[in-house]
């Protein structure tokens, strides 16, 4: 939505679609969350865990920023999953989807 993110988005030609490089999220009080749900048509997500713990201050705040280098690789190798350029714990129905796609996620 129009004004309360920084985020830059790229075209992937490999996944066909957006490719987000940052994230830049201002979502960084109550009243900025409720304000880019109240624009986005989205007011039902502060029912939600994540969204109930930002409005009763049980977590602390934060605010996104920098460019993400695994999305970068991934967008400079032409890869169509950061799983590719990153190695981390994946679950094991993500890595089957994967391997049929002919997607090589690193372990």
């Amino acid at each position: 939505m129009h004004g309360l993110n920084g985020d830059i988005l790229v075209w992937n030609p490999v996944t066909k679609r957006r490719h987000e490089m940052t994230s830049m999220g201002i979502r960084v009080t109550k009243e900025t969350l409720k304000k880019q749900l109240e624009m986005s048509g989205q007011l039902d997500f502060l029912k939600l865990p994540y969204h109930q713990a930002i409005m009763n201050d049980d977590i602390p705040l934060s605010i996104g920023g920098g460019i993400g280098q695994t999305r970068t690789h991934m967008y400079l190798l032409k890869k169509a999953h950061l799983g590719e350029v990153s190695v981390t714990v994946w679950p094991k129905i993500l890595k089957d989807i994967c391997k049929k796609r002919n997607i090589h996620v690193l372990e």
